[in-house]
């Protein structure tokens, strides 16, 4: 009888083929439920910034008292803003273990399923960075600042493009209400791109850690996925709630406290620790054209992978070499996110230049170079031992 009832219907159907009898491998670990903790996560940051939203006034003399009554007043506004700031956080760490586990296990040759993520990816970066400018304290105003001034190293048109987003000669009333504008509707997006993902993974079936062909042996999602889910959200609301009521400002930079003024500057500017990576290659470069370059490039090398690492097995799993650049890879974005929030100075300047280099060289000569090598190793092993 509920089998019926689960089939009986367009709706029913569509919620059984994607949730109770999708057929999964029956070999994937707990690192296949971050792409579930990521929806989590943007639900509830969009449920905790609508909330916000109402109570706050885009306005760049009433934008940082708002949210300060917000805080204060509002009942519960502290708890729903602790929430919004420990989620972005969240959101990001899920967001950086989920393209880790795709590149190690190669769901990157699933070229829609990738090409669809990394999208999502860039959306979200965008995303948080316009989030980041409302409370409209001292950090946000200057980080407001010094990413849209980047627009200004586009040739011909550079000095159009900011006027254009900030709405005048200056970062100020339009700018906020703009970004404001964006920052409410843009998580709506990354919900479609989000549903065009899970069509495009529906399409093709999950990845597994094996890299072998997942038709091989597959179960069904529910009950045997779906309780990893639940355990995972459960860790997920944990950690959530602990962070949001005992360390919810820990990774804030203590002059966002301080409302913005543009006739003090910080002595040193820099952004959200998820932007830190990204932020240190731009930091890198003495010209200012090339430094957005290599900006966009350390997030645009998502796109290239399928090409770059052109490896007839799927998986990392039997390819030591290519672990080892991995993990030298997963060190390196961890050093250079400590180097971006490192003054712009000796010796934190040099050693972000090596580190940015050491990052491109992974992705465009070590990861081709040696996943061919370990392939021609693999082959010589199949014909003659």
């Amino acid at each position: 009888m509920t089998k019926i009832f689960r089939k009986s219907n367009p709706l029913n159907k569509m919620i059984n083929s994607s949730l109770i009898d999708l057929p999964s491998p029956s070999n994937i670990s707990y690192l296949w439920n971050f792409g579930s903790l990521i929806g989590l996560c943007l639900t509830l940051q969009i449920i905790s910034g609508l909330l916000l939203t109402m109570h706050f006034s885009p306005s760049i003399n009433l934008a940082f008292d708002s949210t300060v009554h917000i805080v204060r007043d509002v009942y519960g506004g502290w708890f729903i803003r602790n929430v919004h700031i420990s989620g972005a956080s969240l959101f990001f760490t899920c967001m950086f273990i989920h393209i880790g586990r795709g590149i190690y296990y190669g769901s990157f040759k699933n070229l829609k399923t990738w090409y669809s993520g990394v999208i999502l990816f860039i959306l979200s970066m965008l995303t948080a960075f316009l989030g980041y400018v409302l409370p409209w304290g001292q950090m946000s105003f200057w980080a407001a600042t010094v990413i849209t001034n980047l627009l200004s190293a586009v040739p011909m048109m550079g000095g159009t493009l900011v006027e254009t987003v900030w709405g005048g000669y200056s970062v100020g009333d339009p700018t906020l209400k703009r970004f404001l504008v964006l920052h409410f509707l843009m998580p709506f997006s990354m919900i479609a791109v989000s549903l065009i993902h899970l069509v495009f993974l529906h399409e093709t079936g999950s990845n597994n850690p094996m890299g072998i062909n997942p038709n091989m042996d597959k179960i069904p999602f529910h009950p045997y996925f779906s309780f990893k889910d639940i355990l995972g959200f459960s860790i997920l609301l944990t950690f959530l709630i602990t962070f949001s009521l005992l360390l919810p400002y820990l990774t804030t930079d203590p002059d966002n406290f301080s409302p913005a003024n543009s006739m003090v500057t910080p002595p040193h500017i820099k952004p959200e620790w998820y932007f830190l990576f990204a932020y240190s290659i731009l930091r890198a470069i003495p010209n200012k054209l090339g430094g957005i370059i290599a900006l966009v490039m350390s997030l645009s090398v998502l796109l290239l992978m399928p090409i770059l690492i052109r490896s007839n097995k799927r998986s990392m799993t039997f390819m030591p070499l290519m672990q080892v650049t991995f993990w030298l890879m997963v060190c390196n974005f961890i050093f250079l996110s400590w180097l971006g929030a490192m003054p712009l100075e000796p010796p934190f300047t040099l050693m972000s230049q090596i580190s940015s280099f050491i990052y491109f060289f992974i992705f465009f000569v070590m990861f081709p170079l040696i996943s061919r090598k370990e392939d021609e190793i693999l082959e010589f092993h199949a014909m003659y031992l």
